[in-house]
């Protein structure tokens, strides 16, 4: 009997979500885990868990006693990390979740830059772009892209990128270059995610550029929608559709710069864009304690993209948020 190894798969196995998921997560077999929350049922002399075949259900009991085993858990890694940091160097597996195109083509990179310094440091990585439950499938980070809801997870923004609408040279000069947004609707094409909206949308102009009474924040909004022709669920692919002339699309900067530097894309209708600037984090799990390793390339991350990365455009766009 191991009490603080029992805590330690009572907890995963409520987080997992079932003992299937937590026998997996914990490299062993489901009868073994199974045995060990009944014989910890039994000490204790309590149901813990309230368990059919297709949910399980805490106890007030067993609320209780997961909420004291977290708390007892946590201190034991704070006390064993703080020994080490003084010790020794940063080592274990790291299990990171992040989008497929920022992963491999800005995310790896310092992933590898990190192992460098930290060569004791172990990548398991799911460069994907569904969302992941980070506490269910047992990552310690994942990088997300977007506006973030309300969540119980932990949060701390790395960096940005800023949605950009963009079209080849080529298109535009077979479908003329949109002066406002209006235009989109004259012989305009669009490729878009599967999960975009149908309509863009865009901010009013002022009169004039020296208009007193202009406030981004408080301007109108008008949408438009362009014919679809094309939808992915990967920005590269869209991008690259792009490219050879398909449409327009709006496409994140951290996808689209190179091509907009070499000249294979064109910006349109900077002016008018709004509400485009996008933050990007790294998410875990709401515990008191972050492990030492995963801390550290939180911090790095931060610090290798930075408020303002090597992908930020040198133009003017409206990012008012």
């Amino acid at each position: 009997m191991n009490p603080f190894e029992d805590m330690q798969t009572f907890v995963r196995i409520v987080e997992a979500g079932s003992i299937t998921k937590a026998a997996l997560q914990l490299n062993t077999v489901k009868s073994s885990v199974s045995k060990r929350l009944a014989d910890l049922e039994k000490r204790l002399g309590m149901t813990l868990l309230h368990r059919t075949t297709r949910v399980q259900k805490l106890t007030d009991s067993g609320q209780s006693y997961y909420q004291q085993c977290l708390r007892i858990i946590e201190d034991v890694q704070e006390v064993e990390s703080s020994i080490r940091d003084q010790h020794c160097a940063l080592s274990g597996r790291i299990k990171v979740a992040a989008p497929l195109s920022f992963g491999i083509e800005h995310l790896g990179k310092a992933l590898q830059q990190f192992n460098q310094r930290h060569p004791d440091i172990q990548f398991d990585i799911d460069f994907n772009d569904r969302k992941v439950d980070i506490v269910e499938e047992g990552f310690d980070l994942a990088i997300r892209i977007a506006k973030l809801a309300d969540s119980t997870l932990m949060a701390r923004k790395i960096t940005q990128t800023h949605l950009i609408l963009c079209a080849s040279p080529k298109y535009l000069q077979q479908h003329g270059t949109p002066k406002t947004p209006a235009d989109l609707l004259e012989n305009h094409l669009k490729v878009r995610y599967h999960t975009e909206p149908d309509h863009w949308h865009f901010m009013v102009k002022p009169q004039t550029k020296t208009d007193p009474k202009h406030n981004p924040k408080k301007s109108p909004r008008i949408k438009v929608a362009p014919t679809t022709i094309l939808t992915a669920n990967n920005g590269q692919y869209l991008c690259e559709a792009v490219i050879q002339g398909m449409g327009l699309a709006y496409i994140p900067d951290f996808i689209c710069y190179q091509a907009l530097e070499k000249g294979d894309l064109t910006l349109v209708l900077s002016d008018y864009l709004v509400d485009n600037q996008i933050d990007c984090y790294a998410i875990y799990p709401p515990t008191r304690h972050l492990s030492a390793r995963v801390r550290a390339l939180v911090d790095y991350l931060a610090q290798y993209f930075g408020p303002t990365p090597y992908w930020a455009l040198n133009t003017t766009i409206n990012t008012t948020k």
